[in-house]
C-alpha cells in the first residue's frame, strides 16, 4: 500500500479544486491510502469521497500547539508521498515536523509543492503582464505537480459519493426538472453577480422555479426572493456546507460567479453557467459548465475579489453580463418540459 498525504488547510472552492487530484492519484497508484489534512470547519466536505482513507481535521482554535501535535501524529503514518498544495505558514510547520532531515529528501518520502508563483502575481496584479494560462483553472493547476511523480491522468467516472441518507427526504420536494439554483453571494463583493440582474434573470425565466444559495450573512438574498416569492426559495443560512453541496450535485442547472459552489458543479458533473468577472484563478474545467464574462482589458484585476475597481462602471465585468443573455443559456441548457 502506498500512503499519501494532501495538504490543503482551505478554502473550500480551493479544496475542491483540489480533490481532483484524487482521480490521478488513484489512476497511477491503484493501492494508495490517501490522507488529507484540512481545517475543521472544511473538513466535512471530505467526508463525502471514500477514495480518501481518512481526514485529519485541524481545529485553528487549538493554534500552534495544537498544529504541531497534529504534525507528530501524523508523521508516526510515515507516508511515501506527500503533497503540499497549500504553502503557507501552516503547512510549513506540518513539513518541518513529518519530513525527514534535508539529506533525505531525494529518497523517502516523495514530496512536491503547489507554488503559489508569487512574482507572476506580482507582475499581473501590479504591472499587468500576464504570465499565467488564460484563462487559468484552479484545477489545472492543482494538477500540475503531480507530474513529478509520473501522474497525468486525471480522469474518472466516480460518482459514488456519499452524503447522509435523510438529506434525500429533507430536500425531495426541492428541486424539479424545472429548478435552477443560483449562487448570488461571494466572499468579496467585487465578484458578485448585481442583485437587479439576479431579479431580472428571475423575471425572464417565468416557467422556472429557483433556489437561492447563499450565507446567513447575506440578507440581501430576501430582496431577491420577493421578485417571485411563489417560484423562489430561499435558502441563505438554513442549510450546512455539506448539505448545501447534495443540493449543487442534484441540480438540474447552476448558476454561479466565482464560488466554491461554482467549483462543486465543476466537481459533480452538473451543469453550471460560471458568471466570470475580475477574479483569475477560478475558472471552471468540466465541459458542462458555461462561462459567461465581458472582454475588458482590465481583466482579471484580483486574484479572489479583493481590491478596488478601476473603471468608471464600478464592477463593470459583472454588470455588463446581461440577465437577458444568461436566461437564454439558461433555456439552452434546461429545455422547459
Amino acid at each position: 500500500m502506498t500512503k499519501f498525504l494532501i495538504i490543503r488547510f482551505s478554502s473550500i472552492g480551493d479544496i475542491i479544486q483540489c480533490m481532483n487530484v484524487i482521480n490521478g492519484i488513484c489512476n497511477h497508484f491503484p493501492d494508495a491510502e490517501i490522507h488529507w489534512i484540512a481545517r475543521a470547519d472544511m473538513a466535512s466536505f471530505l467526508h463525502m469521497d471514500k477514495r480518501i482513507h481518512r481526514v485529519w481535521a485541524f481545529d485553528k482554535k487549538s493554534g500552534l500547539k495544537g498544529l504541531i501535535q497534529m504534525a507528530k501524529e501524523l508523521k508516526k503514518e510515515k507516508f511515501d508521498y506527500i503533497y503540499d498544495a497549500h504553502s503557507n505558514i501552516r503547512s510549513n510547520i506540518l513539513k518541518a515536523i513529518i519530513l525527514p532531515p534535508l539529506r533525505l529528501l531525494s529518497s523517502h518520502p516523495h514530496y512536491t509543492l503547489r507554488s503559489k508563483e508569487r512574482w507572476n502575481r506580482f507582475l499581473l496584479f501590479k504591472l499587468r503582464i500576464n504570465h499565467f494560462d488564460k484563462p487559468f483553472r484552479g484545477i489545472v493547476s492543482y494538477q500540475k505537480p503531480l507530474t513529478a511523480w509520473g501522474i497525468t491522468d486525471f480522469s474518472s467516472t466516480y460518482t459514488d459519493w456519499q452524503f447522509p441518507k435523510e438529506f434525500e427526504q429533507r430536500f425531495q420536494e426541492t428541486i424539479s426538472s424545472r429548478t435552477i439554483t443560483l449562487v448570488p453571494s461571494a466572499n468579496w463583493e467585487m465578484k458578485r453577480w448585481p442583485v437587479c440582474h439576479w431579479q431580472e434573470l428571475i423575471r425572464q425565466l417565468p416557467e422556472f422555479h429557483f433556489i437561492i444559495l447563499a450565507g446567513p450573512s447575506d440578507t440581501f438574498c430576501e430582496t431577491i426572493k420577493e421578485t417571485a416569492p411563489d417560484r423562489v426559495i430561499n435558502l441563505s443560512g438554513k442549510t450546512s456546507l455539506l448539505e448545501s453541496c447534495f443540493l449543487v450535485k442534484n441540480s438540474r442547472l447552476v448558476i454561479s460567479a466565482d464560488t466554491g459552489f461554482l467549483h462543486a458543479a465543476d466537481l459533480f458533473s452538473t451543469k453550471a453557467i460560471a458568471l466570470m468577472g475580475p477574479t483569475a484563478f477560478g475558472f471552471p474545467t468540466g465541459k458542462h459548465v458555461e462561462i459567461m464574462g465581458t472582454d475588458l482589458p482590465c481583466r482579471p484585476c484580483t486574484k479572489d475579489g479583493r481590491g478596488k475597481c478601476k473603471q468608471n462602471v464600478w464592477q463593470k465585468c459583472m454588470v455588463d453580463i446581461h440577465p437577458q443573455e444568461v436566461a437564454r443559456l439558461a433555456r439552452q441548457l434546461l429545455p422547459c418540459p
